[in-house]
């Protein structure tokens, strides 16, 4: 006898759980507007661990879009980012580091003189939605900032090293962002049509360089329009 279980389309996929996002609560009026740096700095303080894992990384926190008569900052010198109590922070971790994460809740992290309260943290695994959005993706430096161009195929040729296979790809606007040696450069990526196994892996994997600085981390996104608007911190 042949029996074979079926493996097509209505099979449900399991997303792993080898590499989750743990989302915490958080006690805070304002940052930085570009706390990219301090915030990360702060974070590793408290998790050294975090440098060791090639798959963690540390999401921006970013504050609500301009509407109803707000307007965003857009001074990062000298204006601050406020916050709502719907305001969370994220980190991208290894499931074998969960526990060590949980620590984090009730610490307090100075972020250049703002207060963070961190509070308690939930499991979140990926979703498999197609587009996938990066606020922040590393421009190398052999590459110019203004061509677009050369900055497609190497966020191509990162995502072929992961097996994920690229169908559709925007580029959003370029953002510096503050670190010790200078300005960061960095461009916002969007990658629609993908199948659900590369979805979950580019979310995994991530690409390119200083994710612990919120760079290089995709998360789920239902349209193509924030792509071309300012990002959040910005």
């Amino acid at each position: 006898m042949l029996w074979k279980e079926d493996t097509g389309e209505n099979t449900r996929y399991a997303v792993p759980d080898d590499v989750v996002d743990l989302v915490y609560r958080i006690t805070c009026r304002c940052l930085p507007l570009d706390h990219a740096w301090s915030f990360s700095s702060a974070v590793r303080e408290q998790l050294p661990w975090l440098d060791e894992e090639p798959l963690s990384g540390i999401h921006l926190i970013h504050g609500a879009e301009s509407g109803n008569g707000w307007v965003r900052p857009q001074d990062a010198t000298n204006e601050v980012l406020h916050l709502s109590h719907r305001s969370r922070m994220t980190l991208r971790i290894p499931k074998h580091r969960i526990d060590d994460a949980h620590r984090l809740t009730s610490r307090v992290l100075d972020i250049e003189g703002h207060s963070l309260e961190v509070g308690k943290a939930t499991v979140k695994r990926f979703s498999t939605l197609p587009t996938q959005f990066a606020r922040y993706v590393v421009i190398p430096e052999q590459i110019d900032i203004d061509d677009e161009e050369a900055f497609i195929d190497y966020v191509v040729a990162e995502m072929r090293g992961i097996d994920v296979r690229v169908r559709k790809m925007l580029c959003g606007k370029t953002h510096n962002i503050r670190m010790p040696d200078g300005a960061l450069p960095t461009r916002s990526v969007m990658v629609a049509d993908l199948d659900v196994e590369d979805a979950v892996r580019l979310q995994q994997q991530g690409i390119g360089a200083h994710k612990q600085t919120g760079c290089g981390l995709f998360i789920p996104h239902k349209g193509i329009k924030a792509v071309h608007e300012t990002t959040a911190d910005k």
